[in-house]
C-alpha cells in the first residue's frame, strides 16, 4: 500500500530528519519525492532510518559524485528541493557555495539542495558526519546562507538609512548563532577527543 504525504520543511532538516524517522517507525519507507509530495510504500515498523544533507553549496559535479558515493556505500539517495520554486530555467548566483558551485541552473543543484539519505536501520545512530571535526565545518556550511543573508539586508539597511532593512536581518541571525555555537562545541569535543 502506498501513501502520499504534501509537506514543506524548507531549511528545517532536523524537522525533516525526525519526521522522516517517524514515518519510518510507523512503518512506511519513502519511495519518491517531489515539490512538496513524499511518498511511502509499507515495510516493517523500524526497519529504515533517514538523514537529511545539504548540498546547495556543492558544485553539480560533485554533488553527483557524493551521490553517487553513497549509493555505492549501500544507502538509497532521494534528490530534495529546499525552496517551492515552480518556473523552469532559472539560474540562481549562490555567492556563500563553494567554486563551482556559485551558480546553480535546473541541471546542477537549483530545486535539488537537499539529499535525503536511508539506511537498514541497525539501531545504530544515523549520521553522516561522524568526526566532531566534520560535524563543525558541516555546521559552518549551513551557517553560510544565513550569514550572506543577515550581511545582505545589514548592508542595505546602512545604505537605505532604513532600520526595517536592517531589521529583516534578525530572523535569520538566530541561525547563524545557533550554527556557530554548535560549530564552537564541536570543535571543543574534536579538541578534547585529541587528547
Amino acid at each position: 500500500m502506498r501513501k502520499k504525504r504534501y509537506r514543506f520543511f524548507g531549511g528545517l532538516l532536523t524537522m525533516q530528519e525526525r519526521w522522516l524517522n517517524k514515518m519510518a517507525h510507523g512503518g512506511y519507507r519513502l519511495v519518491r519525492t517531489g515539490k512538496l509530495l513524499y511518498e511511502f510504500e509499507t515495510c516493517q515498523a523500524g526497519e529504515f532510518a533517514y538523514c537529511a544533507e545539504f548540498i546547495g553549496h556543492m558544485a553539480g559535479e560533485r554533488a553527483e559524485e557524493y551521490c553517487g558515493f553513497l549509493k555505492d556505500a549501500g544507502y538509497r539517495v532521494f534528490y530534495k528541493n529546499i525552496n517551492l520554486n515552480y518556473s523552469l530555467g532559472k539560474i540562481r548566483f549562490r555567492p556563500w557555495a563553494d567554486k563551482g558551485g556559485k551558480i546553480a541552473t535546473d541541471f546542477t543543484t537549483f530545486n535539488r539542495e537537499l539529499l535525503i539519505v536511508e539506511k537498514e536501520n541497525d539501531g545504530k545512530p544515523f549520521a553522516l558526519h561522524t568526526t566532531y571535526d566534520d560535524r563543525a565545518g558541516y555546521c559552518r556550511t549551513l551557517q553560510k546562507p544565513y550569514l550572506f543573508t543577515v550581511l545582505l539586508f545589514s548592508a542595505a539597511g546602512i545604505l537605505m538609512r532604513a532600520w526595517l532593512w536592517g531589521g529583516f536581518a534578525v530572523p535569520f541571525l538566530i541561525p547563524v548563532i545557533l550554527y556557530q555555537a554548535e560549530a564552537v562545541r564541536m570543535r571543543k569535543l574534536a579538541k578534547t577527543e585529541e587528547w
